[in-house]
């Protein structure tokens, strides 16, 4: 297993993260009792996996508490990070929402108590609040820092200006930054390279990737001549949207060809295609059973080819937006390494006429 930096932090994380949505939850995501969470995470700590991701929202605090159990049933909580979130509505009060400081501070007490532990490893705020000033949410996660409840924070589906915005509250008065990001970001939903990939990389912030396969899209399962009778998508699920679906067919496509010639799963070739991008420290693999772990669990060891990322690529290269496509034919000649990471296809296309 190899491991990363988290952005500017000196905490090394491994490049395939343990994703526990589906801890005691519905039937829509998976339901995962206590024994087979238990024998999911030895099996993940074994492969040299150390984060295990979770969110208070996720069954109502239940996935905490299960991961609680399980760490401290197997005495293997000294070899597990945990990371976990908040934000979303945890009651019925009106202070049971959002990122105020009341909020935060209370979330974080009731998440430590459920995880049966002293400290969260990385507390992530789990969506925007644009109703509480940043500069309280930012001085709430600071303070959890120094009282030792929490070691490091990370936001979670924040735009490009959210993400500043934080960065300069925290920046002003000398307080914690996000040390990562974690996002939404596929073969098939490249829209994090337009901001949220250039600002990890001029910032400093890793990238944790959920929901990699696209909730199974990407697995090779999903074909023009139809899917598995049961799954997320055979449930209509909106995430994420599916506005062109021969596009999406098309880079399916490709991913089968490459994992059909390499002998692996069309899984393993997505996770390894997010693996290798600018700015990605690690990817959550989640799964219903343990099968579904041990094949996304390869994917730490596949390389693909140059030829093999040229075709991915491609087939999946998001249309180029304002102002970039101006800049590809206007600043090209000023553009940095990190503009670079955007720009380079549409600025070779041009140049070659």
């Amino acid at each position: 297993m190899e491991y990363r930096l988290l952005g500017r932090s000196g905490l090394k994380v491994s490049v395939l993260t343990m994703g526990t949505m589906t801890f005691g939850g519905s039937e829509k995501v998976g339901h995962t009792d206590q024994a087979n969470a238990n024998r999911q995470i030895d099996l993940c700590l074994d492969h040299g996996i150390n984060l295990l991701d979770t969110a208070n929202v996720y069954n109502a605090g239940v996935s905490e508490e299960m991961i609680g159990v399980a760490l401290s049933e197997n005495g293997r909580r000294d070899k597990a990070l945990v990371a976990t979130k908040v934000r979303f509505k945890m009651g019925d009060g009106p202070n049971e929402i959002g990122l105020s400081r009341h909020h935060i501070v209370a979330q974080a007490e009731a998440s430590l108590k459920r995880l049966k532990t002293d400290a969260i490893d990385l507390y992530q705020v789990h969506e925007w609040d644009g109703l509480t000033p940043i500069e309280e949410t930012m001085e709430a996660l600071d303070t959890l820092v120094k009282q030792g409840k929490v070691r490091y924070i990370g936001c979670s589906n924040y735009s490009g200006w959210h993400i500043m915005k934080a960065l300069a509250a925290a920046d002003s008065r000398h307080g914690q930054r996000f040390v990562s990001q974690q996002i939404h970001y596929t073969l098939h939903s490249r829209e994090a390279e337009y901001e949220l990939v250039p600002i990890t990389l001029d910032q400093g912030l890793g990238i944790l990737i959920w929901s990699p396969l696209a909730g199974g899209l990407l697995s090779g399962k999903y074909r023009r001549n139809g899917g598995p009778e049961a799954g997320r998508h055979v449930g209509g699920s909106k995430e994420p949207p599916v506005p062109n679906w021969d596009r999406l067919y098309d880079i399916v496509d490709v991913v089968v060809e490459i994992a059909d010639a390499r002998g692996v799963s069309g899984a393993q070739v997505a996770l390894a295609w997010e693996l290798g991008r600018p700015g990605v420290t690690s990817v959550i693999i989640g799964g219903r059973s343990e099968a579904q772990f041990k094949d996304n669990l390869a994917a730490a060891e596949l390389k693909l080819t140059d030829d093999e990322r040229a075709r991915l690529d491609k087939v999946s290269q998001p249309p180029m937006l304002y102002p970039y496509w101006h800049q590809t034919f206007t600043a090209a000649d000023r553009a940095g390494p990190i503009d670079m990471t955007l720009l380079a296809p549409f600025v070779e296309e041009d140049r070659r006429g």
